[in-house]
């Protein structure tokens, strides 16, 4: 199992599992919360058969990478990816987040450059503030994130049920978009996450990206289901599109928060489409 050290905790290394497979121009998948790498089975296949390299990780405190008791913030988040893409010597990279895992591609594109990075996919976005605050009233209330807080403390085990719920809009698709047994999977890949990992990422969730959305200079699609219960459309996508001059906006009709796996197709075709493969996207 492929391993990249970010950091120390005591005598701990914080390493960060990662995945590495295909040739071509490099593709960094980067999952959302509270799940792992593995949450893009339905997109790096059609990519590889497709020629592009695909790399998916684990952000620390998920999936099998360490768990130490710090670093649930994006300047952190962000540093961690750096590691990786210096490590492995990434150019000419696509960047694809997912989520809570959109909050790395922006961070890390304010903070480090696009030097390593071509283009850049949004799906279902954090940025640019999810907080409410006297100059962002588009945001929501803080309460509501505190609300999660308590609710992971008391029982995160309840939570996590809740929050695949809201991820799949579980009782409008089960049976269609998603079966009982993916329902279960991601709750059980989330279970396995760090109880502290999950509690502090709320916080993380909080991240001003307005600043960061300034200095993004790559081409950026950004997709997202206008029934997200997660990451409220109007809050995030939407209202992201018009930050980022000459970005590309794809809505997804009815579609929920964790389209990667509910609606595969229309995301693959979107990325192909964006990343410069339209024979593949048509297929």
């Amino acid at each position: 199992m492929p391993f990249v050290t970010v950091g120390t905790e005591n005598s701990a290394p914080i390493d960060l599992y990662y995945e590495d497979h295909g040739s071509g121009q490099p593709i960094v998948l980067i999952h959302g919360f509270p799940f792992n790498g593995a949450s893009w089975e339905k997109q790096v296949g059609p990519l590889l058969a497709a020629g592009y390299r695909t790399i998916t990780y684990d952000r620390r405190g998920f999936g099998s990478s360490a768990q130490p008791s710090f670093g649930y913030d994006y300047d952190t988040f962000a540093a961690d990816l750096d590691v990786l893409m210096t490590e492995l010597n990434l150019r000419d990279a696509v960047l694809v987040g997912h989520s809570m895992g959109t909050g790395e591609v922006t961070r890390y594109l304010g903070t480090y450059g696009s030097q390593r990075v071509s283009r850049a996919v949004l799906l279902a976005p954090l940025a640019p503030f999810l907080l409410q605050t006297p100059d962002n009233p588009e945001g929501v209330d803080k309460s509501l994130f505190e609300g999660f807080q308590r609710a992971i403390i008391d029982d995160r085990f309840a939570y996590l049920t809740n929050f695949c719920e809201a991820f799949f809009n579980y009782q409008e698709n089960k049976g269609t978009r998603v079966s009982e047994e993916a329902f279960r999977a991601h709750w059980e890949i989330g279970t396995r996450a760090s109880a502290k990992g999950t509690h502090d990422s709320v916080d993380a969730w909080q991240t001003d990206f307005r600043g960061d959305v300034a200095r993004i200079d790559v081409p950026v699609l950004i997709v997202q289901g206008d029934k997200d219960a997660v990451l409220p459309y109007p809050k995030t996508g939407q209202r992201l599109q018009p930050m980022l001059p000459g970005s590309q906006l794809i809505t997804l009709k009815g579609a929920p928060h964790g389209t990667p796996w509910t609606n595969p197709e229309e995301v693959n075709q979107a990325i192909m489409e964006f990343i410069g493969s339209p024979t593949m996207a048509r297929a």
